[in-house]
């Protein structure tokens, strides 16, 4: 995707999560996030761009963080928020140098698909939330967002994040060697993710002897890849239990 375009639904998503959090009040349950309330979500979205905002300017993480001062309302720590890492995105090429998480890529542009992806899944659950409709994320959106997490966060967190993954609920399923596969197809796209109980590949493309092949439309992919939605939003061909233990892997490097 273009920056332009990341941008521009970074934009959109945020307008529909501040509408759908004011709709809702702070007090009401986030059904995805246990335990948080849209107060709770709000808040964590405009930390999250405060953040992001403050690593590109200071080119370091900001320690301690959050900073004093902010607002008490959440919709103003969100407003903050946004306004300063627009302004951040704006004043910089996306091919800048900055710090992130993401070893392979330190470039503002990280950030930028970051923020975009960030924002699309908070602000499903802000419309969870409020008992409004949940708009689909844009088809380039989600497909954008599959490949993300299923390369940078699970791929890559794999092997960053070893005792997270090591922990993964319920055991492996995987050998050493990798022998099973799983394949997630979202429309056009497909990717093959190959575990092991140490690490995990994906590849473009599907592997016909997978273990298992998860198949949705991308935005129901996309909302179940990041626990947004239950099994009954995919199809599951060949071994069902391959398919419940990518969630778990994914659940166990995303949180």
């Amino acid at each position: 995707m273009e920056t332009t375009r990341y941008l521009g639904c970074l934009a959109a998503d945020y307008e529909l999560l501040r509408d759908a959090a004011a709709s809702a009040g702070f007090e009401r349950a986030v059904p995805c996030c246990p335990g948080w309330t849209t107060a709770d979500l709000v808040t964590h979205v405009g930390h999250v761009y405060l953040h992001k905002a403050a690593v590109m300017r200071e080119k370091k993480w900001p320690d301690p963080f959050p900073p004093d001062g902010l607002p008490a309302d959440p919709l103003a720590v969100l407003d903050l928020g946004y306004n300063e890492l627009t302004a951040e995105f704006a004043r910089r090429q996306p091919d800048e140098p900055s710090l992130t998480w993401f070893g392979p890529e330190q470039t503002v542009g990280f950030w930028i698909r970051r923020m975009a992806q960030e924002t699309v899944v908070h602000r499903m659950d802000a419309q969870l939330a409020a008992g409004v409709a949940v708009i689909p994320a844009p088809a380039d959106l989600a497909v954008d967002g599959i490949d993300e997490v299923l390369k940078r966060f699970l791929a890559y967190g794999s092997v960053e994040w070893p005792e997270e993954y090591a922990t993964v609920q319920g055991g492996h399923l995987a050998d050493d060697a990798g022998t099973g596969t799983i394949v997630v197809s979202a429309g056009p796209a497909s990717w093959t993710v190959r575990p092991t109980p140490r690490s995990v590949t994906v590849t473009d493309g599907a592997d016909s002897s997978a273990r298992a092949e998860v198949s949705a439309d991308p935005d129901a992919m996309l909302r179940w890849l990041w626990g947004r939605a239950g099994d009954g939003a995919v199809t599951v061909t060949g071994d069902q239990a391959w398919a419940a233990y990518l969630r778990r892997l994914l659940a166990s490097v995303t949180g």
